[in-house]
């Protein structure tokens, strides 16, 4: 089978040296790749620039990815092409910068010019955190007859809230299956689809159920 996997960080950048990024390593992911690799399949693996995971990488092609814009446009450019599966475990970020402003003044702020490296000479700066569009919702467009399995990560709550978000994805995104782990889940991981929920211990066992569909 062909299949995408998905692994590691995006990142925003500020400026020419500073970024907003997230804590994933890329190691499930790119286990998940090995996995399917070492099981006959054809990977392609998509891995976050900064992902810090060191482990071997063993899909039959790997594509390294920035921004979420850069994702998105490598993503949609396989949208012609035979894909049975795609795994999109990456940690997209949430957010991008929109306006910064930097003081003038106590308590007064302007707008400030773009540069590869803004001064913090200045003192306070303020940043807008503008929402990054969401690619899991754009994959079904892009591979109309392919299964998608998306990611959950919560942070926050229990159990029964990570369960609820990764149902929602599949209704709103259309994708046939979602993973839900993160503090919230607790330990393990969930494999949610419409009708059906299964708990698997660890990650071994969660790749072999993935592997079947």
């Amino acid at each position: 089978m062909n299949c995408i996997v998905t692994a590691g960080p995006t990142f925003e950048p500020l400026d020419d040296v500073r970024r907003l990024t997230n804590f994933s390593t890329g190691r499930l992911g790119t286990e998940l790749a090995n996995f399917l690799a070492a099981r006959g399949h054809k990977v392609t693996l998509f891995i976050g620039e900064s992902s810090t995971y060191a482990g071997e990488r063993k899909a039959s092609s790997v594509k390294t990815f920035s921004t979420t814009a850069d994702l998105r446009a490598k993503l949609k450019s396989f949208s012609g092409k035979k894909v049975d599966a795609i795994f999109h475990a990456a940690a997209v970020s949430d957010f991008a910068f929109g306006q910064i402003f930097s003081e003038t003044k106590a308590g007064e702020f302007s707008t400030q010019k773009s540069t590869k490296k803004i001064s913090t000479r200045k003192g306070t700066l303020l940043v807008e955190l503008l929402p990054t569009p969401k690619i899991i919702a754009e994959l079904r467009g892009w591979f109309p007859k392919t299964k998608i399995v998306g990611w959950k990560f919560e942070a926050d709550g229990v159990r029964a809230d990570a369960l609820r978000a990764a149902a929602k994805q599949l209704a709103d995104c259309a994708t046939n299956f979602c993973v839900a782990n993160g503090p919230a889940y607790g330990k393990g991981f969930n494999l949610v689809s419409a009708d059906a929920q299964k708990h698997l211990a660890d990650a071994q066992k969660l790749f072999t159920d993935l592997e079947k569909i």
